[in-house]
């Protein structure tokens, strides 16, 4: 993997968007000028169609910090850590090709978070190794919690920190897995007496999100609590900074990057504790989501200030249509149609609509409401088959070539060979 990656950089074929050298340097200026406009303060009007070139260089940078969660996610069930992040928080950026010198925006990961669930609708989300010695039989790591640097922050024009939520990699059939069952959410909203107007969730989206395990030493704490604590910690070191917190996810990864959002607001995690009136602004950046909640939790999310999603759908994909009754969408949404682009075969299937990489080749070509298809930024197509095979044979990319060297088999000076496959970094 890291040779692929070594020759991407090399050719200067850009995995988070970006065109030449001084283009790149242009956009860099413009974004840390308009960046309250990208991040929505005023509902992204009139950028969406035609989509504004800063914002869709935007929204590939927050949909490549989801990506990043796929790509050091372990799903080989025979590695004893199986449902954990493959490389160390230091390495992670770079491991997954985000961090190279042509790129601006520099973040630091600060924080891994792991989650459970008490809903046994979601045990076949979860990833849990065949090994005896496994890390762990109860948590899989869900993301990660990092913060622009020094360099990062000139590049973006503020202190940025960012929470990146893992989808689920297993195929499409857990959507038909899913009951669809509406719960409260008090830890969220609060005790409420709102005589049947109640905000109500995702029973399998807040498992996620709220469950804790005291048998795991990953959760002994929510992946909720873990989010907010490290967000805390960050607003509070950062506080006579001008900072934002930006939030991204796709499919599960997704809908819970929206629970999440909403939390931080209506609990004032985007707050110093002494200084209450200096609120950031949370932005979500959520590709392929499913629908969150009902009708009381849109009007929820309505009411709640310095706070903007961005809901990103492939016209083709049936997730976001998910689920069909009793919920509403919140913020507001960029149609893509990856069928338009005559890079990707056709006629794609339902994986090839919903996968991320797809997404975001669609992001950076999508022409809006005129139709047709045209890269507006040189985001390498080689991507799109990173892990599947959509990319024309024509253009010569091996299918699913994102993987690790002998699947992460080392031979030792004996001749024996060992799996060796993760960083150790939080065990």
């Amino acid at each position: 993997m890291g040779n692929v990656i070594s020759y991407l950089k090399k050719k200067g074929r850009q995995i988070c968007g970006g065109r030449n050298k001084d283009d790149t340097t242009k956009t860099t200026t413009k974004v840390a000028e308009r960046w309250q406009l990208l991040s929505g303060t005023t509902n992204w009007k009139d950028l969406l169609d035609p989509l504004d070139l800063n914002l869709r260089q935007y929204i590939l940078h927050y949909g490549s910090m989801a990506q990043a969660t796929y790509d050091t996610f372990i799903s080989e069930k025979a590695s004893k850590y199986a449902g954990a992040s493959r490389y160390s928080k230091k390495d992670l950026l770079s491991k997954v090709g985000i961090e190279y010198k042509a790129n601006p925006y520099k973040y630091r990961v600060t924080k891994y978070f792991y989650a459970t669930s008490s809903s046994l609708v979601l045990d076949s989300l979860l990833v849990v190794s065949l090994s005896r010695e496994a890390w762990s039989k109860e948590s899989n790591w869900m993301g990660f919690v990092a913060v622009a640097t020094d360099e990062g922050k000139l590049a973006l024009g503020r202190r940025d920190i960012l929470i990146s939520w893992r989808g689920t990699i297993q195929n499409l059939e857990w959507v038909n897995d899913l009951q669809f069952e509406l719960v409260s959410a008090p830890e969220i909203f609060g005790e409420r007496n709102t005589d049947g107007d109640e905000p109500k969730v995702h029973l399998g989206w807040r498992s996620i999100y709220t469950s804790d395990d005291p048998k795991s030493p990953f959760n002994k704490t929510s992946a909720r609590h873990q989010v907010l604590d490290e967000v805390r910690r960050l607003v509070e070191e950062y506080k006579n900074e001008e900072t934002s917190i930006t939030i991204t996810g796709h499919s599960m990864g997704a809908a819970v990057s929206t629970l999440n959002a909403v939390d931080i607001v209506a609990q004032g995690y985007n707050k110093p504790k002494d200084m209450p009136n200096k609120a950031c602004p949370v932005t979500a950046f959520v590709f392929a989501s499913p629908r969150v909640g009902n009708g009381s939790f849109q009007k929820f999310f309505s009411s709640l200030q310095n706070l903007r999603i961005l809901r990103v759908r492939n016209a083709r994909d049936v997730v976001p249509l998910y689920p069909l009754i009793g919920y509403s969408e919140v913020g507001e949404e960029l149609v893509i149609d990856t069928q338009e682009s005559s890079y990707l075969k056709k006629p794609g299937n339902l994986s090839s609509w919903h996968t991320l990489e797809g997404y975001l080749h669609g992001v950076a070509g999508t022409q809006g409401s005129k139709g047709g298809f045209k890269l507006e930024v040189d985001r390498d197509i080689a991507l799109v088959n990173k892990h599947m095979n959509v990319l024309k044979d024509e253009y010569c990319v091996p299918e699913s070539w994102w993987c690790e060297r002998n699947k992460g088999m080392v031979q030792k000076e004996d001749g024996s060979w060992l799996l060796m496959d993760h960083e150790h970094d939080d065990f």
